[in-house]
């Protein structure tokens, strides 16, 4: 199993509005030259997350782009999901009808319980831990750009 190019970009779209949401909106073109991402690549990525209720926009000179709730609201889990799909590994750990061997293949539960252990360990970071993390790793590097 391999995370997208748009899910590592995305979550990293996602901890950096995290980063400014008490500053109210961030412009994309802003999002991208602090992070080294194409701002056309990143406005393909606000719309699944846009879609799945995690970001608001607004046009105009005071518009932008901002966290629908508070980041500690939003967990790395649901951004995965919103711009990966279902966390399943395989189809038959999800609905039982893809395999007729599912009733009994021991294989199964092995797929299950690895989706399920993916599934809690991105559930137990939220965007305002991993904005914690960010700053704690900066600042032991030297580097204090957000």
């Amino acid at each position: 199993m391999r995370i997208s190019t748009r899910t590592r970009y995305g979550m990293r779209l996602m901890v950096n509005l995290a980063a400014n949401f008490k500053n109210g909106y961030s412009f994309l073109k802003d999002v991208a030259k602090s992070e080294g991402i194409s701002q056309k690549y990143l406005s393909l990525i606000v719309i699944p997350l846009k879609a799945a209720g995690m970001l608001t926009t607004s046009r105009g000179v005071h518009g932008g782009y901002i966290l629908s709730k508070n980041p500690s609201k939003i967990t790395a889990r649901e951004i995965v999901e919103a711009l990966e799909g279902d966390l399943s590994l395989v189809e038959c750990s999800r609905d039982e009808k893809y395999c007729i061997k599912s009733k009994n293949c021991a294989t199964q539960d092995i797929w299950f319980g690895l989706s399920e252990k993916i599934a809690e360990f991105l559930n137990s970071f939220n965007l305002e831990e991993l904005v914690k993390i960010q700053i704690k790793k900066k600042s032991e590097s030297n580097d204090y750009s957000i």
